[in-house]
């Protein structure tokens, strides 16, 4: 089974490209920071995250290209997929990404650590739920864009 579950901050916007053809689709590519959770020795200088390249398709990329910024906590899962090709220096280059399956927000509208260049995600805040239990759109958002439709 090969299945990958992480949750990270974005480095940087979505870079999103667009493929050619008789069917256009989207191609989003990002970098999550995962924090590992612990610090080897005592040494604070070591790097405490990974970076993992992370790829998503289609609507999905759509929608990172739309609504995911730099400094936004995200949730994804997907699956590891690895690959090689030789560069122009006739060197073999490994490479390993995450094709995306599913992504969602993992912080709350507005929620933001200090220090972070956080953009407000489309999520709405709980204090936003109506009645009967579900949550409204914020205004500006249209629905198709959101991944459940």
């Amino acid at each position: 089974m090969n299945r990958a579950i992480l949750m990270g901050r974005l480095t940087r916007d979505p870079e999103v490209r667009y493929s050619s053809g008789e069917r256009s689709m989207a191609i989003a590519r990002y970098t999550l920071a995962v924090d590992r959770g612990f610090k080897r020795g005592g040494d604070s200088s070591e790097q405490t995250a990974d970076f993992i390249p992370c790829v998503a398709f289609d609507k999905a990329g759509e929608f990172a290209e739309r609504y995911f910024r730099q400094g936004m906590r995200v949730l994804i899962s997907g699956r590891i997929q690895t690959g090689s090709y030789t560069n122009k220096e006739g060197q073999k280059v490994y490479t390993t990404e995450v094709i995306i399956d599913t992504q969602e927000f993992a912080d709350s509208k507005g929620a933001s650590d200090s220090g972070n260049n956080y953009h407000a995600s489309t999520r709405p805040s709980p204090a936003s739920a109506s009645t009967d239990g579900f949550m409204n759109i914020p205004d500006g958002v249209d629905d198709e864009g959101l991944p459940f439709n």
